[in-house]
């Protein structure tokens, strides 16, 4: 007797993206997995939060009609001499923490949002180009990364942030800074993601559709972007996510080095560092506060970026 075959009703209407999603595996590892929950959770509360600046802060550090210099260095709320509306205390400018750690913190995502975009089209085009010609361009673009990778990120991208701002006019270099430290981290990531990209494409390539596609002459260019580019996304998403982690901490430490964001741009950086100038003095929530901003978002992108990891690749569950 031959067995009998499940029937299939032509009429039944196919599973929604969330239903799709609910029965995934990446879904289940997610709320099995209480960190990354957490993670998750205070990732998502924190963009909220900085891009919902104008909306929640109490003042705007950018409005010199909210800031008031005899307010300035006040301590926080709870200790002796601080005033109710400044929760967090006051900076040396008089601008109320809790709304320069806002106003600030969005700046830092955006920079580093910017930053790991730039460098995953950067290195994805590239690394996919290497894999899919090989041969003496493979070549030269593997060589030209792994040169590069044997520079430390950090002094790379102090030296494009300062070849940049040299070839800036001086009248506008305060204006454009934030784009050449955009530039500067963007360009010290490419070649990890370049190196991701182009291992996922010797794979890819090998693969009988790849081949398919080949044989009925499809050029090499839509081959790499519709068949090839969108396999490789997966591990170039890990990377990524861990990378916004360590974009954001290079924009703090090329500003605390005074090689970033100016310091009347207020961003996480720039905030540490004018602590910092206080720091041994007793204002000591002038640096504490942003630095506590900085770890938090920093732990949860990174402990968001590890789950990813794990949960993306089957031989690692």
């Amino acid at each position: 007797m031959s067995a009998v075959e499940p029937r299939v009703d032509p009429a039944a209407k196919p599973p929604s993206a969330w239903a799709r999603l609910r029965e995934s595996d990446v879904f289940h590892s997610f709320i099995s997995t209480p960190s990354a929950m957490v993670a998750a959770s205070f990732t998502v509360l924190a963009i909220l939060a900085c891009f919902a600046a104008p909306l929640i802060a109490p003042f705007n550090p950018f409005d010199p009609a909210q800031i008031s210099l005899w307010d300035g260095k006040l301590p926080p709320a709870w200790v002796e001499g601080g005033q109710a509306q400044y929760v967090l205390g006051t900076d040396n400018q008089g601008r109320d923490m809790l709304s320069t750690i806002l106003y600030g913190g969005r700046l830092s995502i955006i920079v580093g949002l910017a930053a790991v975009g730039l460098g995953m089209v950067l290195g994805v085009g590239l690394g996919v180009i290497a894999g899919y010609v090989g041969g003496a361009l493979d070549a030269v673009i593997m060589r030209i990364a792994d040169v590069q990778l044997t520079i430390p990120g950090i002094l790379l991208a102090i030296l494009i942030n300062g070849i940049g701002r040299a070839f800036l006019p001086p009248e506008i270099r305060e204006e454009f800074a934030i784009y050449v430290v955009i530039i500067a981290i963007g360009l010290t990531d490419w070649p990890q993601f370049a190196r991701v990209a182009r291992g996922a494409t010797l794979v890819e390539a090998q693969k009988e559709y790849v081949q398919a596609a080949r044989v009925i002459g499809l050029p090499g260019w839509l081959i790499m972007l519709r068949h090839i580019l969108p396999n490789t996304l997966r591990p170039v998403l890990v990377i990524a996510t861990i990378g916004l982690a360590l974009a954001v901490i290079a924009e703090a430490t090329l500003s605390f080095l005074g090689q970033g964001i100016p310091p009347t741009t207020p961003s996480l950086g720039t905030l540490i560092r004018v602590g910092n100038e206080y720091l041994f003095s007793g204002l000591w929530w002038i640096t504490l506060f942003p630095a506590i901003a900085l770890v938090v978002l920093v732990f949860a992108v990174n402990l968001l970026g590890d789950w990813m990891r794990d949960a993306l690749n089957p031989k690692l569950r």
